[in-house]
C-alpha cells in the first residue's frame, strides 16, 4: 500500500483545476520500479487512476456518461444542474466538470503509464514483460478514448485535431494537439507493442493479449481497416478463451463478477466495499431507482424501445425494467400509448365491455379497433386515425414512463454495483459482421450477426430477403450492434464515424428549450466534447474546438 501511495503522488500530472508540476525528485522512482514488487504497484495504480472513486469520477465512468448519454438510446425525464445535461442535450460547454475530471483522470493514468514504461526494463522475466505490456494497453485505451471523445471521427479526416500526445513523465513536458490520425498511429503502435509483450495469463479484471487484440479490432473498425478488424477479432475468437453466454445466461450477464464470465474479456472490477458508497454515484444510479438506491431519472428511449419489441422474445429486453403500475389485486393495468405531435408519451387505461375496449380521450370515450393486421387505434374526434401500442400502464416522472436500464446495476445482488466492460466477444463477432458488410461478402456478415441473434432468441436472416424494407446489409450489421451494446458506451461513436444521422425524435428533455436538438447530422461540431476551459487556461496553446 505504501508503494501505492507514493507512486499515486508522483504520477499524478493534472490536477481537478490545471497542471501541477509535481516534485518528482520526491521519490527514488527508479528504485520503486526496479521490482516485480513495486512494478505491479505502479500499474495497479494506474488501473485505480483510470477506474476511479466510489464518488463516480474518474475515466471509466465519465466515459460512459460522454459516450452514452448522446446517443439514441436513453431519454432524459428531467431538467438538472448536472453537467451531463449538457452532454445528453447536445449543448456542450467548455466548463463541464465532468469533461474535465474526464481529460484530469485520462493524463494521470497515461503519466503513470509513461513511467512504468519509460523505467522499466523489457526482457528481464515474463512476468515484467506483461505488466509493462499491460501499461502499454491502458495508454492506448485511454489515448483512444480520448481521441474520440475529444475529436472527430477517423473517418471525417485523419487531420482534425485529436489530444496531445504526452509520451514522457516530464513535467515539462506539455504538448499541443495531435491529430486525430496521429493519435490513432500511437494507439495501433501502443496496442501491437502490449501485444507482444504480454504473454502470461490474466483474469479480466486486467489486461491481457486477448484484450489488445480485441481492442484493436474494434480501432482497426473505426479505422476503416476492416480486413485488420476481422483479423484481430479472429485471434481472440479462435483462442478458446472466451464463450458466449447462452441464451438463459445474458440477462444475468452484468450481474455476473467480471472473473465469472467467460464471455468478459477486460472490464475495470468495482468492488462494493471500496468502490460502491451506498451507490448514489454510480453510474446505474441515474437508469434506476433498486430498492430505494438510485435516481432513476434516465429510460430507454422510444426508439430504442420500439426496435427492441420488433421480437417480443429478445432475451436482451430483460435488461429493460418497465415500472408497471399495480391494480388493488396486483395486477398490471392493462392500457394503450402513443407518441403525439409534440413528441410526448400519452397513456390510456382500457375499460372493457364485452369483448370490446374502451378509452377515455378528451373526456370522451373512444373504442380501440383491430385492424387485420393486428394493429391498435382509434378515431379521435375529427375522424383521424390514432394508431396506439396496448401494453399497461406505467409509473411516469414528467410524464415520461419509467422504462429502468439495469445493464448498469445489480452486479452480484448489489443495487447500482456495476464493472464497466471493455471488450468482449459479443462485440468481436459484430465487429466482423460490420467489417465484412463494408467489404461487400452480405454472406459473411450475416454469419456473424446471425450468431447473436441467436444468442439473442430470435429469427436468423436467411437472405437479403428477410431484411426490413429499405435495409441493406451495412443497416442490418449496424442495428444488430445497436441491440447488442445498447448502454455499453458503443452507439454515439457507431453512428457517427459511419457518417450516419443521430435521430432523437422521441420524447426526452433533450427537446425542451429553444431550437432543441432533434436530429443531429455527423457533420455538426457539438459531436465532439469542447477541450476543458480549465487546461487551456494553463496551456494557452491547446487549440480549443469550433
Amino acid at each position: 500500500m505504501k508503494n501505492i501511495f507514493y507512486l499515486l503522488s508522483i504520477i499524478g500530472l493534472l490536477s481537478s483545476c490545471d497542471i501541477e508540476r509535481f516534485p518528482y525528485d520526491s521519490v527514488e522512482t527508479e528504485e520503486l520500479l526496479a521490482s516485480e514488487g513495486g512494478l505491479e504497484s505502479a500499474t495497479l495504480g494506474n488501473y485505480a487512476i483510470l477506474k476511479g472513486d466510489a464518488n463516480g469520477n474518474g475515466f471509466a465512468q465519465q466515459l460512459h456518461r460522454l459516450s452514452e448519454y448522446p446517443g439514441d438510446n436513453v431519454s432524459l425525464s428531467g431538467t438538472t444542474t448536472d453537467p451531463l445535461f449538457y452532454t445528453y442535450n447536445y449543448n456542450n460547454i467548455a466548463t463541464n466538470s465532468r469533461t474535465n475530471n474526464f481529460w484530469i483522470s485520462s493524463y494521470r493514468a497515461i503519466v503513470g503509464a509513461n513511467k512504468v514504461i519509460e523505467l522499466a526494463e523489457e526482457g528481464r522475466s515474463p512476468e515484467r514483460d506483461q505488466l509493462i505490456g499491460e501499461n502499454y494497453y491502458l495508454r492506448a485505451l485511454t489515448y483512444f478514448q480520448l481521441a474520440n471523445i475529444f475529436g472527430r471521427p477517423y473517418s471525417h479526416g485523419t487531420s482534425n485535431l485529436g489530444v496531445p500526445l504526452k509520451l514522457t513523465s516530464d513535467i515539462n513536458d506539455l504538448p499541443d494537439r495531435n491529430t486525430v490520425g496521429e493519435v490513432y498511429s500511437q494507439v495501433v503502435s501502443d496496442l501491437q507493442k502490449a501485444e507482444s509483450l504480454m504473454n502470461e495469463p490474466r483474469e479480466n479484471p486486467y489486461a491481457s493479449k486477448a484484450a489488445a487484440q480485441a481492442l484493436l479490432s474494434r480501432v482497426y473498425l473505426y479505422m476503416g481497416e476492416n480486413q485488420k478488424a476481422i483479423e484481430y477479432a479472429d485471434k481472440v475468437i479462435n483462442s478458446g478463451r472466451f464463450s458466449l453466454l447462452s441464451s438463459s445466461q445474458l440477462p444475468d450477464y452484468f450481474q455476473m463478477s467480471p472473473e465469472d464470465n467467460p464471455e468478459t474479456i477486460f472490464a475495470f472490477r468495482f468492488l462494493e466495499e471500496s468502490d460502491y458508497n451506498h451507490g448514489w454515484y454510480t453510474v446505474g444510479s441515474l437508469y434506476a431507482s433498486i430498492e430505494g438506491t438510485g435516481w432513476g431519472e434516465m429510460y430507454a428511449s422510444r426508439s430504442f424501445l420500439d426496435l427492441i419489441n420488433r421480437h417480443p422474445e429478445d432475451v436482451r429486453k430483460s435488461f429493460i425494467d418497465p415500472q408497471y403500475i399495480m391494480d388493488e389485486n396486483g395486477n398490471k393495468v392493462p392500457a394503450v400509448f402513443w407518441i403525439d405531435e409534440n413528441f410526448k408519451y400519452q397513456f390510456r387505461v382500457i375499460s372493457e365491455r364485452g369483448d370490446k375496449l374502451y378509452i377515455t380521450h378528451n373526456e370522451t370515450e373512444k373504442e380501440i379497433i383491430q385492424d387485420q393486421d393486428g394493429n391498435y387505434y382509434f378515431n379521435d374526434s375529427a375522424g383521424n386515425r390514432i394508431d396506439v401500442t396496448k401494453d399497461y400502464d406505467v409509473y411516469k416522472r414528467n410524464g415520461y414512463p419509467r422504462y429502468y436500464i439495469l445493464k448498469t446495476s445489480l452486479q452480484e445482488g448489489v443495487p447500482h454495483l456495476w464493472s464497466p466492460v471493455v471488450s468482449r466477444l459479443g462485440e468481436l463477432y459484430l465487429n466482423k459482421a460490420e467489417a465484412y458488410a463494408k467489404l461487400g461478402n452480405t454472406e459473411l456478415a450475416l454469419e456473424n450477426v446471425n450468431v447473436i441473434r441467436e444468442r439473442a432468441g430470435i429469427p436468423i436472416y436467411e437472405s437479403p430477403a428477410d431484411f426490413p424494407e429499405g435495409s441493406d446489409i451495412l443497416d442490418i450489421a449496424l442495428t444488430e450492434r445497436r441491440l447488442e451494446l445498447a448502454f455499453e458506451g458503443h452507439r454515439k461513436f457507431d453512428v457517427f464515424r459511419n457518417n450516419r444521422t443521430m435521430n432523437r425524435e422521441y420524447p426526452g428533455t433533450h427537446l425542451l428549450g429553444n431550437n432543441p436538438w432533434e436530429v443531429i447530422p455527423p457533420s455538426s461540431d457539438r459531436i465532439i466534447e469542447y477541450i476543458p476551459e480549465s487546461q487551456i487556461n494553463v496551456q494557452p496553446s491547446l487549440q480549443q474546438n469550433p
